[in-house]
């Protein structure tokens, strides 16, 4: 029988046990994907419909005004909605962002969580839009940025 997992969340479920095994995982996503080591993520959830990263501000990541980029948060939104994507739809399929509306809310102060979440259907077509819905928080919960990503899904070619 063909394996149905995908393999980031057998991954993510295996690190997690571990002493590290997120921060590991983290930092095994920024070697794949370089651009995302900007933002110094942390995954500490994931799983179908769900993904959670979490980041500290630091310099990095800072604009002029001293709050957390406002292209820093899109980062973290499109490394959330990616991996919930990712773990989400069944390994004969494969997804690539289309698009993201976004919407700043408040400035961003303090150490960030996004939250990327989406409604999963009972049957994947073979090929159709799925949205990412990432909702942004600061280390108080008050919302300070929510995305909206389409992510095209569909059948992987053979």
């Amino acid at each position: 029988m063909k394996n149905t997992i995908q393999p980031n969340l057998a991954l993510f479920q295996k690190m997690s046990s571990l002493p590290m095994g997120r921060q590991l995982f983290s930092k095994g996503v920024c070697i794949k994907a370089p651009y995302f080591n900007s933002i110094k993520p942390l995954m500490t959830d994931l799983r179908p419909g769900k993904a959670e990263v979490q980041v500290k501000k630091h310099r990095a990541i800072q604009n002029h005004l001293g709050t957390v980029h406002a292209i820093a948060m899109c980062n973290m939104a499109e490394l959330a909605g990616g991996m919930m994507t990712d773990v989400s739809i069944p390994t004969t399929h494969r997804w690539i962002p289309k698009g993201m509306k976004v919407e700043y809310l408040s400035k961003a102060t303090s150490d960030l969580t996004a939250v990327a979440t989406g409604t999963l259907p009972d049957v994947w077509p073979d090929a159709d839009e799925f949205t990412a819905n990432v909702d942004i928080k600061d280390r108080q919960g008050v919302s300070v940025a929510r995305m909206e990503i389409a992510m095209w899904v569909s059948v992987k070619k053979k």
